[in-house]
């Protein structure tokens, strides 16, 4: 887990120069996209039925669609097609389709100005939408906790990154200099991405993940959204014939809170990644 003391010297003053700008109104945190907010204020409202979020989220089309697709996907998939979001919401529930939608529309903020950050931003989505995937895989079929939830972990686990790209735009050196973004993105994103969602007043569960995910040996007492989000990334780079650097998978915690097999090669072969990428599309 990263703190500003184990950061690099270089990273240090990235992370400091951030937060400075962000005291002085430099640089802005992301905020919700409206969209998000006007489902999030129905959500809360003990009043809201269908029809009004049906009513909210129709109002977008790409949204609409994304809400139809997950509701027709093998996770969710019922006797029939659905056809129209009326349907989508009765199948998938009120806090499912809020959760997901709060999630999905945040899509709108990978978007950059410069080609450079603009792709590196769209890689971000893709990989956060992947691991959301997995996420409500892994929830539904392996723990009591809600996959909605768990979508919206992987989709906000690397919201970080969005502030330290938008202050790298002003350093075209640092942009030039891939390896030493990359690595200054790995060290801050996750205090910023616990930052943003604090600031968001997202449930301290999700707030924590940004920060816990990648505290392998943490001591948990039992599965929480965090154990999913490292699972489930886990499982992406697998999937994709990658690892998380030099990690002994056995020595990952998550695992025997949510009663996998850390041995993720060996599930791969046996099939299982039929499921992994049924599951990593889900969101796309």
């Amino acid at each position: 887990m990263s703190t500003a003391a184990s950061m690099s010297p270089i990273s240090q003053k990235v992370y400091k120069a951030i937060c400075d700008a962000i005291a002085a109104d430099k640089l802005i945190l992301p905020t919700m996209p409206e969209m998000a907010i006007k489902v999030r204020d129905a959500a809360d409202d003990p009043e809201v039925d269908i029809k009004k979020l049906s009513g909210i989220i129709g109002h977008d089309a790409a949204l609409t669609a994304r809400i139809i697709k997950v509701a027709n996907s093998a996770l969710y998939r019922g006797s029939q097609d659905i056809q129209d979001l009326n349907m989508a919401l009765m199948r998938l529930g009120l806090a499912t389709t809020s959760s997901l939608a709060i999630g999905l529309a945040m899509e709108q903020m990978f978007q950059a100005t410069t080609d450079m950050v603009d792709k590196r931003l769209r890689d971000v989505w893709t990989i956060s939408s992947e691991t959301a995937g997995m996420c409500t895989m892994i929830c539904k079929f392996q723990t009591k906790l809600r996959p909605d939830m768990a979508a919206l972990a992987g989709l906000t686990h690397k919201i970080g990154i969005l502030p330290i790209l938008q202050f790298a735009e002003h350093y075209p050196a640092l942009l030039r200099d891939g390896m030493t973004l990359d690595s200054i993105i790995q060290e801050i994103h996750s205090l910023l991405g616990a930052r943003i969602l604090t600031e968001w007043d997202f449930p301290p569960e999700i707030c924590n993940v940004p920060l816990s995910h990648v505290d392998f040996t943490r001591a948990a007492d039992k599965a929480d959204y965090s154990d999913i989000v490292t699972v489930a990334m886990l499982q992406s780079l697998a999937a994709s014939a990658q690892r998380f650097g030099d990690l002994d998978y056995s020595t990952v915690t998550a695992f025997d809170r949510l009663g996998l097999d850390f041995d993720i090669e060996s599930a791969i072969a046996e099939g299982v990644d039929d499921d992994m990428a049924a599951a990593m599309k889900l969101l796309n």
